[in-house]
């Protein structure tokens, strides 16, 4: 990467980001801090869909299971990172109406670029995979449909979310807030009848030393840290805050920072709520009940109704797994979209990146279920993680290069000591995600 960033933005001639939605959701002039308030909210629902994917399910369980309530400070330190980092790509995308790919195809050599899109590409490919196993494997889990079928039945989506894609921006995200809530009423439900220990569930939220001392645990701390950051959602949010039709002003880009960040801050507490959710859910079922091997969706699944004694405690489960597949995969391809345009300023028909987005995903994962089945599919939701992990930190960098650089921000330009705390946590979320492929590699 080129380290000369100290640069303004090159004047050639800009295209909007998703230009069919830019600018298309209206925002009250004079209305009141509620209602725009309201007009901003959407964008954050979308982001949030990335940080509770089928991929974030695994982590959360095996944590819960082996050691109980203690990494749940993990999961709270990663959500405030999250939290930075998804403000840094609103400013970006409102402050100088580039998306993140955009502002790298205007900064960096065409080979970097070319590098930094295949990389990118392999990443979103790497989600949908989370996403469509995800999806299966909770149709299996409901219906006992095969996975293989499960795979083939989540690519069906398409057409339907095309239908509604049409409409508007809004009905997108009506659609992701509609089954958020259900995700959050799964695990309302399935916390009430399992009844943790609120004790330690405080106590739990205060990182120990032990997470650093015991390898086991460290491992699975820097898996959920891997795991947490989407690297597609800084690309996808710097684009989507541009849906709204902001005055494109210094007023106008300020209060639209403030209320975008807003939302998406409160939208990043209710995905921290259901990670939250899903390793206390695992911590006070399998833990305390010593089942403390269980790290797969399918074992979690069959376990809960016998430990919990109610019966609707899988069914819950399993509905709230097929929500967050679905969510996500509607999110993966905005986001596929908005990096093929960015980076190599090609324009396809939404439908088409679509069906190039699900058959990337669906052709290894179909493969491999017919060949190795629910073993090989887990698997293969672990490898998906590890993928996302190696393309962190090729979003991560240039966002926070940019955002740290007056000449392309202006007025907007961090401050000093958020330039010193994104370049932290972009250290910290390398070398964490360094360790990471280590351990996976050497295991293997």
């Amino acid at each position: 990467m080129n380290p000369n960033t100290k640069r303004p933005w090159r004047k050639d001639k800009l295209l909007h980001s998703l230009p069919e939605v830019y600018s298309s959701v209206k925002v009250p002039k004079n209305g009141s801090f509620w209602r725009k308030y309201l007009a901003f909210a959407g964008p954050g629902l979308m982001i949030a869909v990335g940080y509770m994917d089928p991929g974030n399910w695994a982590t959360d369980i095996a944590g819960g299971a082996q050691f109980g309530y203690t990494l749940l400070s993990v999961i709270l330190i990663s959500n405030i990172f999250a939290m930075v980092l998804q403000h840094l790509s609103v400013k970006l995308g409102v402050a100088t109406e580039r998306d993140l790919a955009q502002a790298c195809r205007d900064h960096f050599h065409p080979t970097t670029n070319f590098i930094l899109w295949i990389l990118c590409e392999i990443a979103i490919a790497a989600c949908d995979l989370a996403e469509v196993i995800g999806s299966a494997i909770a149709l299996n889990l409901l219906f006992h449909i095969p996975i293989t079928w499960g795979i083939v039945i989540t690519t069906i989506d398409v057409l339907i979310i095309l239908l509604l894609q049409a409409k508007g921006f809004r009905w997108i995200e009506s659609i992701v807030g509609g089954l958020i809530f259900i995700i959050l009423a799964c695990f309302v439900y399935e916390i009430v009848i399992s009844k943790p220990a609120i004790n330690e569930i405080l106590g739990g939220l205060v990182p120990q030393k032990e997470i650093i001392q015991n390898p086991a645990m460290l491992y699975i701390a820097i898996g959920i840290l891997g795991a947490t950051v989407m690297p597609h959602n800084l690309y996808l949010h710097s684009s989507i805050v541009q849906t709204r039709d902001y005055s494109r002003n210094a007023e106008g880009k300020k209060e639209a920072i403030k209320f975008a960040t807003l939302d998406s801050t409160v939208s990043l507490m209710l995905a921290f709520f259901i990670n939250g959710a899903i390793l206390i859910l695992a911590a006070a079922t399998f833990h305390v009940t010593g089942n403390k091997e269980v790290a797969d969706i399918h074992d979690a699944y069959k376990m809960l109704t016998p430990i919990l004694g109610a019966s609707m405690a899988s069914i819950a489960f399993a509905i709230a797994l097929l929500a967050s597949g679905q969510n996500s995969t509607l999110t993966g391809t905005l986001a596929g979209q908005i990096v093929m345009e960015g980076f190599l300023n090609i324009r396809l028909k939404p439908w088409l990146r679509r069906l190039i987005t699900r058959l990337i995903a669906l052709i290894p994962a179909l493969i491999v279920a017919i060949i190795y089945g629910e073993k090989g599919t887990t698997e293969l939701l672990v490898l998906s993680q590890v993928i996302l992990s190696m393309q962190l930190s090729f979003a991560v960098v240039p966002l926070v290069m940019f955002t740290n650089d007056k000449a392309k921000m202006g007025e907007f330009v961090n401050k000093p000591l958020m330039k010193i705390c994104v370049w932290a946590i972009s250290i910290i979320i390398i070398i964490l995600n360094l360790y990471l492929l280590y351990q996976t590699f050497s295991e293997a």
